[in-house]
């Protein structure tokens, strides 16, 4: 069956983050299987991501309604948007031809449940916000990421299923080499120190920046490297890029983690099972995204410490201190994680038979 099945994902963002990592990932791991898969984006995205892997999109409209930081009036105005969205997610998906629908997270899982239903085909929905999780299952299957507090749940409400995120199947086969060549080319790069990585994700968040500037003023031990674009371009005077090295967007994540000594992220997303994957311990800056606290350090028990900004050298330290530990269960989800993006559309195509 599945060699004559086609998807069609609907991924909101703008195509260069973890939401387009998470789309991609499951792509990749459907294509394996035999099944045809296109993407949907909102119009304003750039689709980065998606380019550089040879997919095209269809240009739809997504509204955000601001995930898990979404507010009464953010979730209203969103929902304004809703009703032509859901028209033009129905076109693109009858334009596809596709037999089942998948809807990425917020406002690309919303939109790709609604377009799904009035399309008349099968969806599901990859979700991680409380918006989503309260609109998605009321129409299909849904497979619900850590980030979402019903993760922790014993037992889950109907239509509702935990999956760890998808990984890319060389998410954890980086060379660290590769990596070491491309830092040397910056020229505050020391190859006898060790190397703490950055990164709120795509876009670099003003928390972090705070955080790197505070390690950099607190010590001159490491190498220390911020990863993203930021949010704002205002946020590139603030990077001391004689202590920083700033490499912007990059291609290259798997063999930076599999490089650096540490990762520093915020605590969400794909991200942090990648750099799980390559066995990394990791500390967790909290409340950098619009003040969310996600508690990935319960999830990943073991394997991170979670640390305010202002306290992100102690917690660092405390990091290498008990770094052999950390490791140790890094390997564990590590393990984990690289078998997720299968488990997950296994039980996608069992659905559909």
């Amino acid at each position: 069956m599945d060699d004559f099945l086609k998807a069609l994902f609907i991924v909101t963002g703008r195509g260069l983050g973890g939401d387009a990592a998470i789309a991609l990932n499951t792509i990749k791991a459907l294509e394996k299987r035999g099944v045809d898969c296109e993407v949907a984006l909102d119009k304003s995205a750039p689709g980065i991501l998606f380019e550089k892997n040879g997919y095209s999109w269809y240009k739809i409209s997504i509204p955000q309604a601001g995930g898990h930081a979404a507010t009464k009036l953010s979730a209203a105005k969103g929902a304004l948007k809703l009703i032509g969205a859901t028209f033009k997610a129905r076109s693109a998906i009858k334009k596809s031809g596709a037999d089942f629908v998948v809807g990425v997270l917020g406002g690309g899982a919303i939109v790709g449940s609604l377009g799904a239903k009035f399309a008349r085909k099968p969806a599901f929905s990859l979700i991680s916000t409380p918006l989503d999780s309260k609109v998605c299952p009321k129409f299909n299957q849904c497979y619900i990421f850590p980030e979402l507090d019903k993760f922790r749940l014993e037992t889950l409400p109907e239509n509702m299923e935990k999956s760890f995120y998808p990984i890319s199947d060389t998410a954890g086969n980086g060379d660290a080499n590769i990596a070491f060549s491309k830092l040397k080319e910056f020229p505050n790069f020391d190859e006898n120190k060790k190397t703490i990585l950055f990164s709120s994700g795509s876009s670099i968040f003003k928390g972090m920046i705070d955080a790197i500037n505070l390690v950099s003023r607190c010590t001159d031990e490491y190498n220390l490297v911020l990863v993203g674009i930021p949010l704002e371009d205002e946020y590139l005077d603030d990077i001391d890029n004689e202590k920083i090295i700033y490499t912007g967007y990059i291609d290259w994540m798997n063999h930076l983690f599999k490089f650096v000594d540490l990762a520093v992220l915020t605590d969400d997303g794909v991200s942090l099972q990648e750099a799980l994957t390559c066995e990394k311990p990791i500390v967790t800056v909290t409340r950098v995204k619009w003040g969310r606290y996600q508690n990935m350090a319960g999830i990943y028990k073991g394997a991170i410490i979670e640390s305010e900004i202002d306290d992100v050298c102690r917690s660092i330290d405390e990091s290498f201190k008990n770094y052999d530990s950390l490791k140790e269960r890094a390997l564990f989800y590590g393990q984990e994680s690289s078998q997720a993006a299968d488990y997950l559309v296994d039980r996608m195509l069992k659905k559909l038979e």
